[in-house]
């Protein structure tokens, strides 16, 4: 009984992440390949980087649209279903930077298992073995060549 009491004080005491994550909730509005609008909330996805909109890749000598197609990607696997985030942070831009998901699906993990996005390693670690499934298996961008989505943003200023 002791036992638990401590366990008790020392989460509610000391586990600042457990009781100040902030949710944000509702039906999302697709910015692009890692951005999402949920009401007045702007939110950025944690530890992944997208294409941007009109960035393009290639595939056998042919260029494509995989900005877009990342967008739409995210678009058909929220399905119009509401969705949840749990806040971790905010960015320079204010946006809230969050780890997002549809029921129990983590939303930043699948994109990138599904080559949609890199893993963001400037800022986490969490979703590198995810970006080797997607790697090895040629989904998503890896089909193809492509530039690190923010080599293209820092050439594209």
């Amino acid at each position: 009984m002791i036992s638990r009491l401590f366990f008790l004080f020392f989460l509610f005491f000391f586990n600042n992440n457990l009781f100040s994550a902030e949710l944000i909730s509702g039906h999302a509005k697709i910015i692009d390949g890692d951005t999402v609008h949920i009401g007045k909330y702007k939110v950025r996805l944690y530890g992944i980087d997208a294409p941007e909109l009109n960035q393009k890749c290639f595939f056998k000598k042919n260029i494509w649209r995989c900005g877009e197609e990342s967008k739409k990607f995210l678009i058909n696997l929220i399905d119009n279903n509401e969705i949840y985030c749990k806040i971790i942070d905010k960015d320079r831009y204010k946006r809230h930077i969050g780890i997002c998901f549809k029921n129990k699906i983590n939303l930043n993990k699948k994109i990138v298992q599904e080559g949609w996005a890199i893993a963001y390693r400037y800022y986490s670690k969490d979703f590198i073995n995810d970006e080797e499934i997607a790697k090895i298996n040629k989904l998503g961008i890896w089909k193809g060549k492509f530039e690190e989505p923010y080599l293209f943003r820092k050439k594209n200023k």
